[in-house]
């Protein structure tokens, strides 16, 4: 059983042109490119919701009283 997946994604002509030459200088797969383009996105989210997940219990306060604020200090 293969650990692949066949999918059709539409590229704009300049993505597609720039994934082809780098394919050639790379010596590498559009395929394999994309997969690991892909999987740093994915890996960067994951990132991003464990840092969220870590704060959740912090104290938050409006964005207005914030802006408030700055503004009293002449931040702004």
């Amino acid at each position: 059983m293969s650990t692949t997946k066949r999918a059709t994604i539409y590229l704009d002509l300049a993505l597609h042109r720039a994934l082809r030459l780098k394919s050639v200088d790379t010596d590498r797969s559009i395929s394999d490119l994309v997969n690991d383009a892909v999987r740093d996105a994915l890996s960067e989210d994951v990132d991003d919701v464990i840092a969220i997940d870590s704060r959740h219990a912090e104290p938050s306060r409006p964005f207005e009283e914030f802006l408030a604020e700055l503004r009293a200090r002449g931040d702004i």
